[in-house]
């Protein structure tokens, strides 16, 4: 491997592990926080995707103010959904919260067949985000790439300020270790939870939207990456912002790697990494801190 094609392939590894990244936050704010198995989180990456490829005409040229509206629109749908189904779930076991979630992937499924139907769609970048730079003689990276990796940091260095500097991000984290002190402090739980699981559908679909001109959006894609953001959850420790991170980053570069060197075997690296890390750390990389 030349030095050109490792430098993709690096970048590559980084722009898809902090896409994932967006999403297992969400993820790990809903499942180590909450406490809710929300098999419908692929869902809402999905529904950001199809949003992107249905708000591209309305707005042009203004692909920022689509992202934020989008953003909106999807902590509103959260903040609903939060309302009228999870909030009865806090108090049930875990198979009542798989068998809801998962009815929710198929009622999610059923209605952007009616709306959009099945077909794989593709959503253009915008005009100054297009084109590339040179790798080498042969190769070029795309501009957008490098903006969706910029996108996902500062979205990502946001989160852990909220999350770890603020008095809101306090108030989660005092949430998820003694929900009952909390409340008895006199802090509205049920409205700090709705909170939470709004910006968690809410990075899921920014991941979403960010996704789609850089792939295409088809049918079932929430699917596919759900069971790879638990993977992240798992491996970076239940709860964690900063181990979400980090293990992103690491099934990130350890999938894109492993089809390089070994396509016929990458489905399961991921996994192997997952067994060794847990082996090493049953409790995940960062158990302690967020």
């Amino acid at each position: 491997m030349d030095l050109p094609t490792f430098l993709v392939q690096c970048l590559n590894a980084v722009q898809y592990g902090l896409l994932l990244f967006l999403v297992a936050s969400g993820l790990t704010l809903i499942f180590g926080i909450m406490g809710v198995i929300n098999l419908a989180h692929g869902s809402f990456y999905m529904i950001g995707a199809y949003m992107a490829f249905v708000m591209a005409p309305l707005f042009g040229d203004q692909f920022l103010l689509q992202m934020l509206v989008g953003v909106l629109l999807a902590a509103i749908f959260g903040y609903l959904l939060e309302w009228l189904f999870f909030s009865y779930l806090y108090q049930r076991d875990h198979l009542q919260q798989v068998l809801m979630t998962y009815s929710l992937i198929l009622v999610f499924e059923e209605l952007r067949s009616l709306l959009v139907g099945n077909d794989v769609h593709g959503v253009k970048a915008p005009p100054w985000l297009s084109g590339g730079f040179a790798l080498g003689d042969l190769m070029t990276y795309p501009v957008y790439n490098l903006f969706a990796s910029a996108a996902c940091l500062v979205v990502a260095i946001g989160l852990y300020f909220v999350v770890n500097r603020t008095r809101l991000g306090m108030m989660i984290r005092a949430g998820a270790s003694n929900r009952d002190m909390v409340r008895g402090l006199g802090i509205n739980i049920r409205l700090l939870y709705r909170i939470v699981f709004a910006a968690g559908v809410a990075l899921a679909a920014l991941a979403g939207m960010i996704a789609a001109p850089a792939s295409s959006v088809y049918p079932g894609m929430g699917g596919q990456i759900l069971i790879i953001c638990f993977v992240v959850v798992v491996i970076g420790g239940i709860g964690s912002i900063s181990g979400a991170l980090i293990a992103s980053l690491l099934v990130g570069f350890v999938d894109t790697f492993g089809k390089v060197f070994f396509a016929q075997y990458s489905g399961m690296s991921i996994y192997i990494l997952m067994a060794l890390i847990l082996i090493w750390k049953p409790e995940g990389l960062r158990s302690r801190g967020y």
